[in-house]
């Protein structure tokens, strides 16, 4: 069966879902790094009593203030709109804090203010432990670069530029630094995403290949058992051949003898007893030629109407009551003439009678009919098996050539049968096929090679 084909591209899907998982973890790790941003916000009042004592309450007003803003990014960040723009929320609660430390630069010693290693600090803590990007992180390093600049030269008095030139580079070499290690991190968290997604990738494959496997070594068990079976049978065959010899000897030295013959009841049980043991050989020539697979005949010529004759006597127990019908194409002047193994044809045509007369019991027809088409077209012979039974549902259609697919109660069958039947069809360089008109009737259809 033609597998569905996959039309996503191949490399949208890894995107997409890569896309998603990001933004999930963005998410969730701007929530906790502005949690964490507030703590330290507010934990820096220690290094103000250390550093600049007598502005220790003008700068924890405007700590409280910054630390306001950031907690008002994080409640947007649980809204509808922080979810789909995390990285522009997050971007514009990281600028508060960087607006705190450069107004604290500009109110105390400019470029000679301790306060720009927190400005450092902010921008490795981007890089490394912040969901943005690298292009995010180069902004936000620019950024606090002309904040920066501006809180020192925007300062009365002389400006010292030694000292601002070397604070300067600092916060220049933190952000190429924190840049570079946000474009490498990401990369790796992309190769370990697109590592993660081949592995389960693989795994699926794996699945798949040992959901294979197990349907190969059953498919191989049953064929196995079928082996065996046949193998019995030939046995038993024999065995029930030479029995049934006798008895047609001894019916035909009954029928000569003159006191049969004068009497018209004798002689005609004896008629019947003739042609019920007839009858018995039929179906032992027909299960000596399923039970016995000579590789050398499995690609010999046969007549398909006799193996189809074969296959309805051996079927003649399911199919009591239902009508069986033949049509022969005229195109070929009606040569069912074939190549092939005629033991495993009449396997499939018993398997595909069987299930036809199954299904017409099933749905209990006031006249259940099985046709039996022949149609030659050019160098192979179509078949069909038709009949007029409750149909099969367009859901199941689909399926009922799996491994194991069975719509009958349990232990009636495994579910092999077609399976087997389109292994051997294939074998023969045809199609086995089947449509269905639900409630009115199914039909399976194959075609084999035409001999000569």
């Amino acid at each position: 069966m033609p597998d569905v084909p996959d039309l996503t591209p191949p490399a949208a899907a890894p995107r997409s879902t890569y896309a998603r998982e990001l933004s999930g973890f963005h998410l969730m790790q701007s929530r906790a790094c502005a949690v964490t941003v507030v703590v330290l916000i507010l934990l820096g009042s220690v290094l103000d009593f250390a550093v600049y004592p007598d502005r220790m309450v003008q700068f924890g007003i405007y700590r409280v203030v910054a630390s306001g803003a950031v907690l008002a990014g994080l409640a947007l960040l649980y809204t509808p709109f922080g979810r789909r723009h995390v990285h522009a929320v997050t971007f514009v609660w990281l600028t508060f804090p960087q607006l705190m430390i450069a107004w604290m630069i500009h109110v105390t010693q400019g470029e000679a203010s301790l306060f720009y290693a927190g400005i450092i600090l902010t921008i490795f803590a981007v890089g490394t432990l912040f969901p943005v990007g690298f292009m995010y992180t180069l902004a936000f390093g620019a950024l606090t670069m002309v904040l920066y600049w501006l809180a020192c030269v925007m300062r009365p008095g002389q400006l010292d530029h030694a000292q601002f030139l070397f604070h300067f580079t600092i916060i220049l070499f933190a952000t190429a630094g924190s840049t570079v290690y946000t474009y490498y991190n990401e990369r790796g968290r992309r190769q370990l995403f697109e590592l993660k997604d081949e592995l389960a990738g693989k795994n699926e494959e794996l699945e798949r290949t040992n959901r294979s496997l197990a349907d190969i070594k059953g498919q191989m068990l049953q064929q196995e058992k079928m082996a065996a079976l046949g193998t019995l049978s030939a046995g038993l065959l024999h065995e029930v051949n030479n029995p049934v010899n006798f008895c047609m000897m001894a019916i035909d030295m009954a029928l000569e003898e003159p006191a049969a013959q004068a009497a018209p009841t004798v002689l005609e049980c004896l008629q019947d007893a003739r042609q019920g043991m007839q009858r018995v050989q039929y179906i032992v020539s027909d299960l000596k030629t399923f039970a016995y697979r000579n590789e050398a005949m499995q690609d010999a010529p046969f007549l398909f109407e006799r193996a189809l004759d074969a296959a309805v006597r051996l079927v003649g127990h399911e199919t009591k009551g239902i009508a069986i019908r033949r049509t022969v194409g005229s195109e070929g002047g009606g040569d069912t003439m074939v190549r092939g193994d005629e033991a495993a044809i009449i396997g499939v045509l018993i398997n595909l009678l069987g299930n036809a007369a199954l299904a017409l019991r099933k749905g209990a027809r006031a006249a259940p009919e099985i046709v039996v088409g022949m149609q030659v077209e050019g160098a192979r012979l179509r078949v069909s098996v038709l009949d007029n039974g409750p149909g099969i549902d367009a859901a199941l259609l689909d399926r009922v050539f799996e491994p194991f697919f069975t719509t009958r109660e349990v232990g009636q069958g495994l579910g092999l049968g077609l399976s087997i039947s389109y292994s051997v069809v294939q074998r023969h360089g045809g199609q086995l096929a089947a449509e269905s008109v639900p409630g009115e009737w199914t039909r399976l259809t194959f075609d084999l090679p035409r001999a000569g």
